[in-house]
């Protein structure tokens, strides 16, 4: 039997992160008798709990907590501990609010491997990935925390001497809905920009990985936000829309699927409410003759197999010039190949379980339809069994690649949110733009290119909100996050979140950040240097207008 030397040593740590954290010597997993929700500064039962939802470990499919849904009363207890506690902090300076999310970043930085790997039990990705993760988000509240002090409105000069001014306020009370693809990273990013500009946050995680979210709530409060000022209520449907309905939410954050984001819009509709929506893609890879083909490849792998291909802005649809089609073809499934699946708590696993059997089954569907349409596995798809047998009812699967694919198959049409790969030939840039746009989606889209003049040309014509030149899936904090039509509604960003509001519209930023030497956080990628600069460009870090796009070169 193969150990999990990882979680052993970590166990007297995560007892004192979790008290009510219960060891198996026999599995190696845990289970949690604690409560799950947090209101006013302690775990507490929901006032008025409904549904009980099982919580499982993706790695061994067993079962680690049960879930209990909060109600309405619950979710206004939550909502009204917030105003209270909003009244505190938006009164507060910028200054002071930046040192205590700086002691929260501080927290996090130093219980690190702890969080890593509270996430990587309820989530499924690797322990390397995790704490990828976990750094991303204690730089978001670093980056948010210097801007707290920095939020200024408009000084506007008006005929005759007179003058105007525009002044940012918080909004109030947010309600942030999170995924359970990123869930701590995720609720970093809702909450930062939110706090930071003096606003309350009730936030509620998947009902899939209810877990790590608690712990950032302590953290908050260890750290000396007000108790009450970030509340977590635990649920799924019901749960989301007592919390949307709530007369007192004053923005809606919702990251997850297009038919829930459209729900969500419409609740929000009725309360006049501001939304922000990060929702699904399918996202297009484009892959020129010129291109360094290790660097494409590389590329390639990180587009679609980041976190068992269970990320929103994947370029599952890679097209690629016919000249190398061969080559490139031959190098990725070769590449693919390679990708070491299993216990994502071992440090050299590159690819985790799956979230759930659900979901397994889902993309193993797609998988199906693709070859009942004509595409051919080129390899991986099928499902994978550990050898060590406290994993044997894991969510386990190898990475896909698929060829032969064309524009009308499901597989190339639907988001799949699973380690699959399809691979179009393209001959011309004019075809391969039309085709990259031929979707409802519009969050990212890549290029690879020694070309830097057909690089700008190209992504200015994607319709898409991220655009990554010679590398994929780099999200640095400082920009916003967000893409165009069925993908969102403006951004993870400062007035994006709707945070606070200029009187009078959107400030017009601009951002440009140098992440030369930026490289790859998954190993199984060799690692590479992002040569050039990130640049923001377009209007803003509001509401999105045609031609806003983010380029990550």
């Amino acid at each position: 039997m193969v150990p999990r030397p990882l979680l052993q040593p970590l166990v007297p740590r995560l007892r004192r992160l979790l008290p009510g954290l219960a060891m198996s010597s026999a599995t190696g997993s845990f289970s949690l008798q604690q409560p799950l929700n947090y209101r006013g500064g302690a775990r507490l039962q929901p006032a008025d709990g409904g549904q009980v939802e099982e919580v499982y470990e993706p790695a061994t499919g067993r079962v680690i907590a049960k879930l209990l849904c909060s109600g309405e009363k619950e979710v206004d207890l939550a909502v009204q501990s917030a105003k209270a506690a909003f009244k505190v902090w938006s009164q507060m300076s910028g200054m002071e609010r930046c040192r205590v999310l700086l002691e929260a970043a501080r927290i996090i930085r130093e219980q690190r491997d702890e969080i890593a790997t509270l996430e990587t039990i309820n989530n499924g990705k690797s322990i390397f990935e995790a704490r990828a993760d976990i750094d991303v988000s204690w730089q978001c509240l670093e980056y948010y925390a210097g801007l707290a002090g920095s939020l200024a409105g408009e000084h506007i000069q008006l005929p005759g001497g007179s003058f105007g001014y525009t002044r940012r306020e918080p909004l109030g009370v947010c309600a942030g809905i999170g995924a359970w693809n990123y869930p701590f990273q995720i609720a970093c990013w809702k909450a930062a920009p939110a706090l930071a500009c003096g606003n309350a946050m009730v936030f509620k995680p998947s009902p899939f990985t209810p877990i790590s979210v608690v712990r950032l709530a302590e953290i908050f409060t260890q750290a000396g936000m007000p108790k009450g000022l970030f509340n977590v209520v635990q649920g799924g449907v019901a749960t989301g829309q007592f919390l949307c309905h709530h007369p007192d939410v004053a923005k809606i954050s919702f990251t997850g699927s297009v038919p829930t984001g459209v729900k969500i819009m419409e609740m929000a509709a009725k309360g006049i409410k501001p939304v922000t929506l990060e929702l699904g893609g399918k996202s297009p890879l484009i892959i020129f003759s010129d291109c360094a083909l290790e660097n494409a490849v590389n590329g390639a792998l990180m587009a679609n197999f980041l976190t068992q291909g269970e990320v929103c802005c994947n370029g599952t649809r890679v097209f690629v010039e016919r000249k190398i089609l061969d080559t490139f073809t031959k190098e990725v499934v070769k590449r693919t190949q390679k990708i070491k699946v299993g216990d994502p708590l071992l440090e050299d696993t590159r690819m985790g379980a799956l979230i759930n059997r659900p979901h397994l089954d889902r993309v193993q569907n797609f998988i199906k339809q693709a070859k009942e349409q004509g595409a051919q596995v080129l390899c991986g798809g099928d499902l994978y069994a550990p050898d060590d047998p406290k994993l044997k009812n894991g969510f386990y699967m190898r990475p896909c690649v698929l060829g032969n694919c064309t524009d009308d198959m499901t597989c190339v049409k639907e988001e799949i949110f699973g380690p699959v790969m399809s691979i179009l030939p393209f001959d011309t840039e004019e075809e391969v733009v039309e085709r990259a746009n031929n979707t409802k989606f519009g969050l990212a889209g890549g290029v690879f290119t020694r070309d830097i003049q057909k690089a700008h040309r190209v992504v200015a014509a994607l319709n898409a909100g991220m655009c990554f030149i010679n590398n994929y899936n780099v999200s640095p904090v400082e920009l916003p996050f967000g893409g165009y039509k069925a993908s969102g509604e403006q951004c993870l960003a400062i007035p994006g979140l709707g945070s606070a509001a200029p009187r009078g519209g959107d400030a017009p930023v601009s951002a440009v950040a140098d992440v030369s030497g930026l490289c790859c956080v998954a190993e199984w990628i060799p690692r590479w240097e992002m040569k050039g600069k990130l640049e923001r460009r377009g209007c803003g870090f509001g509401k999105r207008k045609e031609g806003d796009k983010l380029l990550y070169i």
